[in-house]
C-alpha cells in the first residue's frame, strides 16, 4: 500500500522540510494559518479545505508542489512571490510525463471535477499529496475512489453472510410477483442492518460496500410494494432508512464520498417522509461526519446542530453527546478552538450521565473509547499532536476487542499523531500494530492514514523500529 503517487520502479526519497513556508507562517499556529488560507481562497473564488494537518505536511516537505488550486491561493496570499520563493520545488521536477512548462500559468479556476490540461495520473513523485478531500484536481483521493474494492480474504467471506437477506428478496423486481409485505420482511430488513454493522465492526468497509448495495435497493422496493398495517410500514421506513445510512457509511469509510452523501440524503428524505426524528438525527449525524471528512467543516457544524434539534425529544444523553462531538469536529475544521472546546465539554458532560433505555440501537459502538477517539481527531485537526496522541492512545486501550476496525483506526490515529509530534520510535511501534490488524480489517480510511504516517517517518528510517515498519508497509500489496 505504497502511495499511488509513486511508481513501482521508484524508491521514495525522504522529504526535505519546507523552511521558507514555515517562516511565512510566522507566529500563527498551523490551524490559524490554515484558516487564513481558506479565507484567501474565498477571496478569489477557490475552494480548498486546508487544515492544520495540511500545513504540517507542507512544512514537513511531504507536499513538494501544491496542486493548481492551492497554487492560485498561495500566490494570492503572497503577491510577487513564486512557488520556489514559497519553498516548493518546480512543478517540472516533481511531475511525470505530460507536465506543463514551468513558465506556464496555472489554469483558471474551474468547478469542473475533471483534470486540468496536463494533469495526468502518471505522476512519478509525490505531487500535492494534499488535503485528501480538496475537490479541485484531487489526484490522490480520486485515485483511491477509482480503485476496485478488495476481493478475497476475510471481509469478502464475511460479506457472503449477507446472503439470507439477498435470498429472501434478492431477485429483480420484474421477476417477483407483487404482493403486500408484512412483519417477516420488516424483520429480515432489520436483521440485515444489524448484520452489516456487525461485519463492518469486525472487518471494515471495503469488502462489504458493493455487496450491501443490493439489499438497499430491495428495501426500497419493499416500500413501493406497500403494506396493510401502519406499524409494519413504520418499521419498513425505519429499516430502509437505517440500511441507507449503513450502506452510506460503508461508502464513506471506503472513500466514496459522493456515494455516501447520496445514501445519507436518501435516509434523511425517508426520515422526513415518515416523521421519524430518531432516523433524522442519525442521518444528520452521519452527514456531519461526512462533511467533516470531505472538508466542509461549516456544513459539519450545521448538520450536527440539526441532528441535536431532532434528537432532543428522544431523551438520550449519549446520543446528544455523540452529536456534540460531531459538532466539535466541525469547529476544529474551522480552526475555531473555543467552539471546539465548548462542544467537547458538552459531549463529556452528556456522556457522564450514562446510558439510557432511549439510546438508539445503532449507537452500540459509542462508548468511552469512541469518545476519546473522536476527541483525538479534533486535537489532531487543530495541530495539537501531543494532546491528540494522548486521547488516541486511550481510545485504543479502552476499545472492546470486538470492534477490530476501531482498534485499527485509533491505533493508526495514534501512529500519525506520534509521527507528526516528533516521536518516530513510538509511531513506528503503533504503525506495526496496525499492520498486524490489516489481515482482518479492510478500510481505505485506515490504509490512507497509515500511508501518510509512513511518509512522515521516512526521514527517520534509521531510528529504532522505524525501518521495520517502513519495510513491512512497503511490502504490502497495492490496492488494485
Amino acid at each position: 500500500m505504497t502511495s499511488s503517487a509513486l511508481t513501482s520502479s521508484q524508491s521514495p526519497r525522504p522529504p526535505r522540510p519546507n523552511l521558507a513556508f514555515r517562516r511565512l507562517r510566522g507566529q500563527r499556529s498551523p490551524g490559524e494559518f490554515a484558516a487564513a488560507v481558506r479565507r484567501a481562497a474565498r477571496e478569489i473564488g477557490e475552494l480548498v479545505s486546508c487544515d492544520a494537518r495540511y500545513i504540517g505536511r507542507v512544512e514537513a516537505g511531504e507536499i513538494r508542489c501544491p496542486n493548481y488550486a492551492y497554487e492560485r491561493v498561495f500566490l494570492h496570499m503572497f503577491p510577487g512571490r513564486t512557488l520556489t520563493d514559497l519553498g516548493f520545488s518546480p512543478r517540472s521536477s516533481v511531475r511525470g510525463r505530460g507536465a506543463r512548462g514551468t513558465d506556464e500559468a496555472p489554469p483558471p479556476h474551474t468547478t469542473s471535477p475533471t483534470y486540468a490540461t496536463g494533469e495526468t495520473e502518471e505522476t512519478h513523485e509525490t505531487y500535492d499529496t494534499q488535503d485528501p478531500y480538496d475537490t479541485h484536481e484531487n489526484h490522490e483521493e480520486s485515485d483511491v475512489q477509482r480503485r476496485a474494492f478488495m476481493t478475497g480474504g476475510t471481509a469478502t467471506v464475511a460479506a457472503a453472510s449477507l446472503g439470507p437477506f439477498g435470498v429472501t428478496f434478492g431477485a429483480p423486481a420484474a421477476d417477483r410477483r407483487v404482493h403486500r409485505v408484512g412483519t417477516s420482511e420488516a424483520g429480515a430488513l432489520e436483521e440485515a442492518v444489524r448484520r452489516i454493522r456487525l461485519l463492518d465492526d469486525r472487518h471494515g468497509a471495503d469488502g462489504l460496500y458493493r455487496r450491501a448495495a443490493a439489499p438497499l435497493r430491495t428495501a426500497y422496493e419493499l416500500l413501493d410494494a406497500g403494506t396493510t398495517r401502519q406499524t409494519t410500514a413504520d418499521r419498513l421506513y425505519a429499516g430502509a432508512g437505517e440500511l441507507a445510512i449503513s450502506v452510506g457509511w460503508l461508502a464513506h469509510d471506503s472513500g466514496r464520498f459522493e456515494d455516501a452523501r447520496s445514501h445519507y440524503a436518501e435516509a434523511l428524505a425517508t426520515a422526513r417522509m415518515s416523521g421519524d426524528p430518531a432516523l433524522e438525527a442519525h442521518a444528520f449525524c452521519n452527514t456531519a461526519f461526512l462533511a467533516r471528512d470531505a472538508g466542509r467543516p461549516r456544513e459539519a457544524v450545521r448538520a450536527a446542530q440539526a441532528a441535536q434539534r431532532a434528537a432532543r425529544p428522544l431523551g438520550s444523553p449519549r446520543l446528544l453527546s455523540l452529536l456534540s462531538l460531531r459538532e466539535a469536529g466541525g469547529w476544529a475544521g474551522l480552526a475555531d478552538r473555543p467552539g471546539c472546546e465548548q462542544a467537547l465539554a458538552r459531549a463529556q458532560t452528556l456522556f457522564e450521565r450514562g446510558p439510557s433505555e432511549t439510546d438508539p440501537e445503532w449507537m452500540n459502538f459509542y462508548g468511552e473509547a469512541e469518545l476519546e477517539g473522536l476527541e483525538a481527531q479534533c486535537w489532531s485537526t487543530l495541530g495539537d499532536w501531543t494532546r491528540a496522541a494522548r486521547h488516541a492512545r486511550r481510545a485504543a486501550h479502552l476499545q472492546d476487542p470486538h470492534f477490530t476496525r476501531n482498534i485499527a483506526l485509533y491505533t493508526a490515529e495514534l501512529a500519525d499523531d506520534l509521527a507528526r509530534g516528533g516521536r518516530p520510535d513510538e509511531a513506528a511501534l503503533a504503525g506495526l500494530r496496525v499492520l498486524d490488524l490489516l489481515g482482518e480489517v479492510q478500510s481505505s480510511r485506515i490504509q490512507t492514514m497509515l500511508a501518510g504516517t509512513a511518509r512522515v517517518l521516512l526521514p527517520h528510517r534509521r531510528a529504532s523500529g522505524v525501518s521495520a515498519f517502513l519495510e513491512r508497509h512497503a511490502s504490502l500489496p497495492r490496492i488494485a
